[in-house]
């Protein structure tokens, strides 16, 4: 009689069939973006640190006695030491560009050096936050990023 009366119970409540099908299918969509934004930030936070290290490796040159770091034609050697960076990283030379000057920067207690100032800029696509934001009729594709790198000279400027 016991097991009679709690079939009974059981048909008397709600049945709950398929609400872990529901439940899957509005987790889903919100953990492939979660998936998806972890390998696109991934891969974007590695070529920041690539254009870093390229624009601190061309800093560095254009401040070495032998070699300039002015923008044009006798700035080649930053450009070239960039190139040569971005190309082990994987990058070809169309993907970014390089800009460099050569200025005087001031220092809190007011004095001035001279300084090679390089920057690098990279467009990074997002290929897979990219392809979700089309889906749902976002325009977000590429991220365009800059790393700048300073590095000044041992002596002082002259005023």
């Amino acid at each position: 009689m016991a097991a009679l009366n709690l079939h009974r119970r059981k048909r008397g409540g709600r049945d709950e069939r398929g609400a872990e099908l529901i439940e899957m299918a509005l987790v889903t969509p919100i953990f492939l973006i979660i998936i998806a934004a972890m390998f696109d930030f991934g891969f974007l936070f590695r070529n920041w640190e690539v254009a870093t290290n390229a624009a601190r490796e061309g800093a560095r040159v254009g401040l070495l006695p032998s070699y300039n770091c002015a923008s044009g034609a006798g700035g080649a050697d930053v450009k070239d030491r960039v190139d040569t960076y971005m190309a082990a990283a994987g990058f070809n030379a169309a993907s970014y560009q390089v800009k460099q000057k050569y200025e005087a920067v001031g220092t809190p207690p007011g004095k001035v050096f001279n300084a090679c100032v390089v920057s690098v800029e990279i467009t990074q696509p997002l290929p897979m936050l990219g392809a979700f934001g089309a889906f749902f009729g976002g325009g977000f594709g590429t991220v365009p990023l800059r790393a700048t790198s300073v590095m000044r000279t041992e002596a002082q400027a002259t005023p």
